[in-house]
């Protein structure tokens, strides 16, 4: 008997490599086009709904009207229980010349360019909820390779809350609205998370992330990406070493103030979404650098800790993060529903070259993923919705169930077979086969956390040593603001126990603010979280972090920081001109011009809409007033010359309360000539040398130019954060 042999194939020659093309052969525009049914029937009449006389019932004849109804009656499908708000774009991977020597991915070799779609998405709240909630955020990629669909699914902290992922419907459930009220809303500040808290020390790292600048992004695009779990790279010869996955942006990574995220909540909630997506439209592509962190097999107990352990993170001055690549976003969704909210990322989405390790909060996350499309996307072939397509062939026995798009040719449904000469055949390695790392494992079954995880707090304290002062001050009232939301007191006192473990000194300031002492720890069982039933809770108790530590800046967002270092720009910075019927147009015309010229964008602010007439008679429009925006929306606020308008500015309280709500908030701020007056007026207590102060520039008639640059200067560097440390010390 012969057996047929498989024709061989490169992966060039069988794969398009065009996820925009193939999308639109699924996609349609009714513009020019008559309104048709379901069915490709045409409407003649779809404002009136068939009745028995004009003013008679509606009859259940009408077919128009049920198939139009009951489409809209099942248009919902169960939002996401975690990461159900996000956002998503579609771009390129470029892969560098180095990651060859890595990985066999073919994704991975030299200049190889693979398209992309990216979401990032809020992780506590619903799909109403704010974009600027204090929260994590997610960072999910689904790489269209020519090897099969790769999902890198992770968030914007390198490290998570719990390190077994049986523990993950416990944390969600606290994190999430109690359930007796549905409150609060994509919020962390209330009792059953605190308890959560304080029963599981092994969550104190991640909450001191949470509690940082890093939860309340500036913009999707000045964020970081983290893979969070340890992977595993594979090279061609079979070699493999453990890998961490980063996203490094390239216009830098910031944050806004907590107050300023608030009100952003209240003015647009859509903040995040809304910057993403115009950014895109005007050409603004965002970029990261992916970067890997990579750690030779024979390595992994080098460390003080577990890198299994996803509550750990690697620090970089140990393991510097190689660039492998560059992903750019330029090309927003057609529909947000049919893409950004059917794709479906799984972990167990890989290619060649890459492999899980492990880690047994990926392990569980790797069953989770899956299932949860099975009830979110209907059944099993949630991989045939066009923006989950491989653009690889797929080929398998796997047949039938909801919805089911493909039509599978042929007699034969299953494997091994002689009718179809073994075909679709396993494929060897040589030819693409994804074989699992091969890894001899033993040991006694049992549930038990590893004695190498039992160090809750030793990172944490690195994480807080990291911070600038000012970033430890945002921390320290994060915590402040949390725990006053907290009723029960025990827990406020057990939550202040768990973080004396990692400063003394950090539990003392959260605990002023709160009026209340820090206990002590002794006698306290700390650790709820990692034993069973007949376990001896002393046995998995940790230690307190000690004061040597040790400090990484590469976890600081401070502008000068080594993640912040090289990419101060005023590209795509949103820049508030505020200015009235009198103002220098001249002057503001000039600086637009500069503005643009240094890639900013500005808008002119006035005490009403339509045009701005100059103290010259030259006239320009106005975008908005003090009653439609907020100085929350913008990086940075400058003031225009003008006796006339500065007066009346003046006498404008929501014009005197931008200029001092862009100040508290440690903005550039810049006045031309008479627009100092207006700076004077905003003013507060403790801020009486506002002029004088950091990241505050003014300049007199005849110094247009040098004002100017002075303030893109101060617009690259972000924020002027030593302002709040002055005016409000924590």
């Amino acid at each position: 008997m012969s057996d047929k042999p498989l024709a061989k194939q490169t992966h060039n020659d069988v794969v398009n490599t065009d996820k925009t093309a193939e999308l639109a052969q699924h996609t349609t525009d009714g513009t020019g086009h008559y309104l048709t049914s379901n069915q490709g029937l045409r409407i003649n009449d779809d404002q009136n709904s068939l009745k028995a006389g004009e003013r008679g019932p509606t009859l259940l004849e009408d077919f128009l009207f049920r198939e139009k109804m009951t489409h809209f009656d099942h248009e919902r499908i169960p939002e996401r229980v975690v990461h159900a708000r996000g956002v998503a774009a579609h771009g390129e991977f470029v892969a560098y010349d180095n990651a060859a020597a890595l990985s066999k991915a073919h994704f991975l070799q030299p200049g190889v360019k693979t398209p992309v779609f990216t979401r990032f998405s809020t992780v506590a709240g619903s799909r109403g909820a704010s974009d600027l909630s204090r929260d994590v955020r997610g960072f999910a990629v689904k790489f269209y390779t020519q090897e099969g669909v790769y999902d890198l699914v992770g968030n914007n902290m390198p490290v998570f809350f719990i390190q077994d992922s049986i523990k993950f419907p416990d944390f969600v459930h606290a994190v999430k609205p109690e359930p007796h009220n549905e409150i609060p809303q994509g919020a962390s500040a209330h009792d059953t998370f605190y308890d959560f808290i304080s029963a599981n020390p092994e969550s104190t790292h991640m909450l001191l992330w949470a509690m940082s600048d890093r939860a309340l992004p500036r913009s999707l695009r000045m964020m970081e990406g983290f893979g969070v779990h340890t992977f595993r790279l594979v090279d061609a010869d079979g070699k493999w070493r453990f890998v961490k996955f980063h996203w490094k942006p390239l216009l830098g990574t910031h944050s806004v103030a907590w107050e300023e995220a608030q009100q952003i909540s209240g003015k647009d909630p859509d903040f995040h979404r809304r910057d993403l997506w115009a950014n895109i439209e005007m050409g603004n592509y965002p970029e990261w650098e992916l970067g890997v962190q990579v750690v030779e097999a024979e390595d992994e107990h080098k460390f003080g800790f577990d890198i299994l352990d996803s509550t750990k993170l690697i620090p970089e001055e140990l393991v510097p993060v190689q660039a492998i690549g560059k992903m750019t976003l330029n090309r927003n969704v057609d529909n947000y529903f049919a893409e950004t909210e059917q794709v479906a990322f799984c972990l167990s989405h890989i290619v060649p070259g890459i492999d899980f390790s492990n880690d047994p909060l990926l392990q569980g996350r790797l069953f989770s993923y899956l299932d949860t499309q099975l009830k979110r996307l209907g059944g099993p072939n949630f991989h045939e919705i066009p923006i989950n397509r491989s653009l690889a062939p797929v080929r398998n026995n796997q047949r039938d169930g909801h919805m089911r798009q493909t039509i599978n040719k042929g007699q034969v449904a299953y494997g091994p077979n002689l009718i179809n000469d073994q075909y679709p055949k396993q494929a060897p390695q040589s030819e693409g086969g994804f074989n699992t790392v091969y890894e001899r494992v033993e040991g006694p079954k049992i549930r038990r956390r590893s004695k190498s995880f039992i160090d809750f707090y030793s990172q944490a304290r690195l994480f807080w040593n990291s911070q600038s002062d000012a970033e430890q001050m945002h921390i320290v009232k994060a915590l402040r603001f949390e725990l006053s939301h907290v009723q029960l007191e025990w827990i406020r006192e057990r939550t202040l126990v768990q973080l004396s473990q990692v400063d003394p000194d950090l539990a003392r300031r959260v605990a002023e603010g709160l009026g209340a002492e820090v206990p002590s720890a002794e006698g306290v069982q700390l650790n709820y979280g990692a034993i069973g039933a007949d376990d001896n809770p002393a046995d998995f108790q940790s230690a307190p972090a000690t004061a040597d530590a040790g400090s990484s800046p590469h976890l600081s967002i401070a502008a000068d920081s080594p993640i912040n270092q090289g990419k101060g720009s005023a590209k795509t910075r949103q820049i508030a001109i505020l200015a009235t019927d009198g103002a220098d147009v001249a002057a503001i015309g000039e600086l637009m011009k500069t503005l643009n010229n240094a890639g900013a964008q500005s808008a002119i602010i006035a005490t009403h809409l339509g045009t701005l007439k100059g103290s010259d008679g030259q006239g320009i429009l106005i975008n908005w007033t003090f009653q439609s925006t907020s100085s929350a929306l913008f990086d940075a606020v400058y003031v225009a010359g003008g006796a006339g308008s500065v007066a009346k500015l003046k006498q404008d309280a929501d014009a005197v309360r931008f200029v001092n709500e862009a100040y508290r908030h440690c903005k550039p701020i810049a006045a031309a000539a008479e627009g100092e007056e207006l700076l004077q007026a905003a003013a507060y207590p403790g801020a009486t040398d506002i002029i004088g102060a950091e990241g505050v520039v003014v300049g007199q008639s005849g110094q247009a130019d040098q004002l100017a640059a002075q303030f893109l200067q101060a617009i690259a560097k972000h924020r002027f954060w030593g302002r709040e440390l002055k005016a409000m010390p924590a």
